[in-house]
């Protein structure tokens, strides 16, 4: 990307989220910085053991909103962007979960030399095993929470579904497709994988992330955690042969993952404790906050 299409980028992102964007919670600061290559927006506060939050796909760091001010009264917590969504940069490359992990990690160790708890939910689980994988000893328990793990068990089972096509759409004919439709996009995933749509994405979210993901780059970005998803697998397939043995929590909708995130879950870790949230969909913080908010704060302590 040239230095001017940088600054383009970089002036539509103010626009967007602000030149000072509002954390989300009390106590709670937006910050920058620089790791592995590339700029990763992120929100942090509290005090005590850090607990780090990564975010899937069709939203950003402020779908956890519900949960930080629970948290951030016994943990240092921390929030960040992924790389290609938010308030971060979206460069060309670099969108495989394994790489993600090691932005997330460059930033955590700058703020804390402690262990941390990782959180993740969609693409966000993805990278919350790669850093537990990679990072163990930096790595002080896992909560994953609805997708699936490419490369371990019948992962081609979800990845090759009918109504999952959007793992496959990406590239020029996609973008062009999604160029000014991005909402259109975006609410079949609301809607169509929630267990009640009424009951999904709140309007003012869903506002926010089609425009943070209508910036320049920003659904090309996004398709790039699809499209990787086969190095993922790969990379995932070595990791797993590693068992975790860090306590993992793993939370599921009823009406999405069932158990199938939880079988694949036995199969990296050796301690896992999963349950599946009655009656909601994929989107599980939005859908059932009342559930899920109690269930992480108590495997948190």
């Amino acid at each position: 990307m040239s230095i001017l299409s940088r600054t383009l980028a970089a002036a539509a992102l103010v626009s967007v989220f602000g030149a000072a964007s509002a954390a989300d919670a009390p106590g709670f600061v937006d910050k920058t910085v620089q790791v592995n290559g590339t700029k990763i927006h992120y929100q942090i506060g509290g005090k005590g053991s850090p607990v780090v939050l990564i975010h899937g796909y069709a939203q950003t760091g402020h779908m956890w909103k519900p949960i930080l001010s629970d948290l951030a009264k016994t943990h240092t917590v921390i929030v960040p962007d992924l790389r290609g969504a938010g308030g971060s940069d979206r460069p060309d490359e670099g969108y495989d979960k394994k790489n993600m992990a090691r932005d997330i990690h460059e930033l955590v160790t700058g703020v804390t030399t402690e262990k941390a708890a990782v959180v993740g939910h969609d693409i966000g689980l993805m990278v919350a095993y790669a850093y537990a994988a990679q990072y163990p000893a930096d790595t002080s328990k896992v909560a994953l929470m609805d997708a699936f793990l490419p490369g371990v068990g019948d992962w081609k089972n979800v990845w090759l579904l009918r109504d999952l096509w959007h793992f496959h759409f990406h590239g020029e004919t996609a973008i062009a497709l999604v160029k000014g439709r991005e909402r259109i996009y975006f609410e079949h995933f609301w809607n169509d994988f929630a267990a009640d749509k009424t009951k999904s994405v709140k309007e003012a979210d869903r506002q926010l992330y089609t425009k943070s993901y209508a910036q320049p780059n920003g659904m090309r970005a996004g398709f790039q955690y699809f499209k990787n998803f086969e190095q993922d697998a790969q990379d995932f397939a070595e990791f797993s042969k590693t068992k975790l043995t860090q306590p993992m929590l793993v939370l599921t909708g009823e009406k999405a993952s069932g158990t199938f995130l939880i079988d694949q879950a036995k199969l990296v870790a050796n301690d896992v404790d999963g349950k599946v949230i009655a009656g909601s969909g994929h989107w599980l913080i939005d859908e059932k906050p009342e559930v899920v908010v109690p269930a992480l704060v108590e495997f948190l302590k």
